[in-house]
């Protein structure tokens, strides 16, 4: 039954299981499921359950890395599936993710972009210690509609406001939507860079990063000449 699929699959992610994960999605390729219904019923309420319980303090990072890998392991199985049936889930938005210059901490980024490309977002991260201008070329060439800064220190956190205002100075700013987030981080400090959000948190990443692309289809964007 696919309903007992899901729930392993959903089992899989919580336990942080990549072999499990794995080969739950091989099964459901071979027994027929669509894999669409795969990552939205089984995979993704589990990677759900983790940020939960994570953010209640239940679950911890070692734990919350497993479940990322685990994701990432039925990803790789099932993403090459639907390219092949033609059945790609809708594209949630396009996301350029990266630890901000001078700071090399990035599983909190990592877990935050799992989790957008887990639930349909195309994420494209430029890794650790990056600068203003190197986001906002990717942000450029990507057509991204959303740029993601981490910073986990108090030093590096002022060149959050370098990234903010790269992107300005490309002329990119009513087209794309800037998040920040990082143990330092606040709303007030999102607020004073004039970045459009601040998570907490990957989940609360994504909840954010929906947030954004509504008022981005909305608004028009600025038609480019």
């Amino acid at each position: 039954m696919p309903d007992d699929n899901f729930s392993a699959m959903r089992q899989s992610i919580i336990d942080g299981a990549p072999d499990t994960a794995s080969g739950l999605a091989q099964q459901a390729v071979s027994a027929g499921i669509a894999p669409i219904d795969a990552i939205n019923h089984g995979y993704v309420p589990g990677m759900h359950d983790v940020g939960e319980q994570f953010a209640k303090g239940q679950m911890y990072l070692p734990d919350m890395m497993a479940s990322a890998e685990a994701m990432r392991a039925a990803m790789a199985v099932l993403e090459p599936e639907l390219k092949r049936l033609g059945t790609e889930r809708p594209m949630a938005g396009v996301v350029v993710l990266g630890t901000t210059k001078g700071d090399i901490h990035e599983i909190g980024k990592i877990l935050v972009g799992t989790l957008l490309t887990a639930h349909g977002f195309r994420v494209h991260d430029l890794g650790v210690d990056v600068a203003g201008e190197k986001f906002a070329a990717k942000a450029q060439e990507l057509h991204a509609d959303i740029v993601g800064v981490s910073a986990l220190l108090t030093t590096t956190m002022r060149n959050q406001k370098g990234v903010v205002e790269a992107i300005e100075k490309a002329g990119l700013r009513s087209q794309v939507k800037i998040m920040v987030g990082g143990a330092p981080v606040t709303r007030r400090w999102a607020e004073e860079i004039g970045a459009d959000g601040y998570a907490k948190d990957a989940m609360t990443a994504v909840v954010l990063a929906r947030e954004l692309m509504a008022q981005k289809t909305q608004i028009p964007a600025t038609q480019q000449t």
